[in-house]
């Protein structure tokens, strides 16, 4: 495991694959950590790609600073340009699932120069979120988000018996026990868990720096069993990518893409890269 730092914040990260390869970012979501691309990560290195998953803001141990405002996804995105700096790298390919599809979106769309393609996984643009939010069912799916926002009362529920709701839910969204459970004993480290949940704290303090148009050539992958988010925003998104856009269905996937369809996300990821 390496590291890099931004601001006196030590975030760890797996760089692997072949030295020279075509670099890909890796960027994970709540609650995971880089071990999410484990699956993935051979394949792409076998396909003569480099990847840098880094354990992201809060996720790090030594990277979880105190407060909301810390989370702002300017915050969130700048890390990966420090990752970039670090690695000595002007551009790179783009993955991220959930939290980092997030990040990835807003990163191709305020620096487009220093992202050559994006991958999506499982969440669409942010606008197209927004959009969704008041004409479909998404309101419901993201209902938990409301309740993220409430103090410390998340985190008492959700780490209550030693994780037990925390570890239910993820192995009802069909990840395999070990996952469910590295996953849960990470968020139980302490202070971990409230880093995490202040990435949905900060949605409020960043409506001032909304998520334009995406100007990269863009693969967008959703599961349609996925609990979380919606066919609605999922297909309204091509219309906020003005570059080569491609949405491709995962029949039967749910939420967590990167680990029950990494063979799969491989390819489509190895094949988009190719094509810039």
């Amino acid at each position: 495991m390496d590291t890099f730092t931004r601001g006196g914040l030590v975030f760890d990260v797996r760089d692997s694959g072949p030295a020279g390869g075509e670099p890909v970012v890796l960027l994970h979501g709540f609650p995971q950590d880089s071990s999410a691309f484990d699956r993935m990560a051979p394949a792409l290195h076998s396909a003569g790609l480099r990847t840098l998953a880094p354990d992201q803001r809060g996720y790090s141990p030594g990277a979880r600073p105190a407060g909301r405002a810390a989370y702002r996804l300017r915050e969130c995105v700048d890390d990966v340009l420090a990752l970039l700096q670090a690695a000595g790298l002007e551009s790179a390919h783009v993955v991220g699932h959930d939290w980092g599809g997030i990040v990835g979106w807003a990163l191709a769309a305020w620096h487009p120069w220093r992202v050559r393609t994006l991958t999506a996984l499982s969440v669409p643009h942010p606008a197209a979120m927004t959009q969704a939010l008041g004409h479909s069912d998404q309101a419901v799916r993201s209902s938990y988000v409301g309740f993220f926002q409430l103090p410390a009362v998340p985190e008492a529920v959700l780490l209550a018996g030693r994780g037990a709701l925390l570890r239910r839910t993820l192995r009802r969204g069909g990840l395999p026990t070990a996952l469910a459970d590295h996953y849960t004993d990470r968020m139980r480290e302490p202070g971990a868990l409230t880093a995490a949940l202040n990435w949905y704290r900060a949605l409020p303090l960043s409506g001032n720096a909304p998520v334009g148009t995406v100007r990269v050539p863009t693969l967008h992958l959703w599961g349609d069993r996925d609990a979380f988010l919606g066919r609605t925003a999922t297909e309204a998104t091509a219309a906020f990518v003005a570059a080569p856009y491609a949405l491709e269905v995962l029949e039967g996937v749910d939420h967590w893409v990167p680990e029950l369809a990494a063979e799969r996300t491989a390819e489509l990821v190895t094949a988009h890269v190719r094509t810039a």
